[in-house]
């Protein structure tokens, strides 16, 4: 296995492991100071809506990048090239928000996060 295969599978999985916490979010669990700017302990029902579709975007972005780099070969009519970049510039102004946050809960845990996760996505991309 060479380092951008290895780097996918790991975007992957925190894209998997955002998109739990996105769901459980959405489900009404009391992690809302985590996210979307902390102003809510449990997301009113509109936001819930949103972190339900945040996870499936998650899934879905996790999957573009495994399929980028020939990790999995789901949907090969789909070319990845344009959207490793949507996906990685989102990931870096998505970075920039969580570190511009109110909230010190998202700025000590979700800033690396997205930031660790874009740093990875832009090592594969660039690679």
């Amino acid at each position: 296995m060479d380092l951008i295969y290895i780097s996918s599978v790991i975007v992957a999985i925190f894209c998997v492991f955002v998109a739990v916490f996105q769901v459980l979010l959405s489900l009404g669990y009391p992690l809302g100071e985590f996210a979307m700017g902390g102003y809510y302990k449990v997301l009113p029902k509109k936001l819930r809506i949103v972190s339900a579709v945040n996870a499936l975007i998650l899934l879905f972005m996790g999957f573009i990048f495994l399929q980028h780099t020939k990790v999995l070969n789901g949907l090969g009519f789909l070319s990845t090239n344009i959207l490793v970049w949507v996906i990685t510039i989102f990931l870096g102004l998505n970075t920039i928000a969580n570190l511009l946050s109110r909230s010190k809960k998202e700025k000590l845990i979700m800033s690396p996060l997205s930031g660790f996760i874009f740093v990875l996505c832009l090592f594969i991309i660039l690679l």
